[in-house]
């Protein structure tokens, strides 16, 4: 018998601050710059959660990047990291917030 999943809620964030913070909030998803809105942004919830969350992504593509090289479950990996990339991008960028599967949970871990 296996133990049911643990889903983490997705938050609720007040429209003015997703309008005034989402394009700092897609810089999250560009690699190192994810940095820019965790520390630059610490009054918007919205770009906070993102930042946290492309953290998370930066790392796996840190760690990625020595699985990745690997024919096909390597390729396999690192194209879904980058279509969740992608995917999370354009999300943010229209004001929405997508907890990416498997990795997006772990951003709560991050206190700052």
């Amino acid at each position: 018998m296996t133990e049911p999943m643990q889903e983490t809620v997705i938050p609720r964030f007040d429209p003015k601050d997703v309008e005034d913070h989402k394009l700092m909030a897609a810089l999250s998803y560009i690699g190192i710059l994810c940095l820019v809105p965790l520390l630059a942004v610490k009054s918007s919830r919205f770009a906070q959660e993102h930042a946290k969350q492309g953290l998370i992504l930066l790392i796996v593509w840190v760690v990625g990047s020595f699985v990745f090289w690997f024919p096909f479950i390597g390729w396999a990996l690192g194209l879904a990291v980058l279509v969740a990339n992608i995917v999370a991008l354009l999300k943010c960028l229209s004001g929405e917030f997508w907890e990416i599967p498997v990795i997006g949970q772990y951003r709560s871990k991050i206190k700052l």
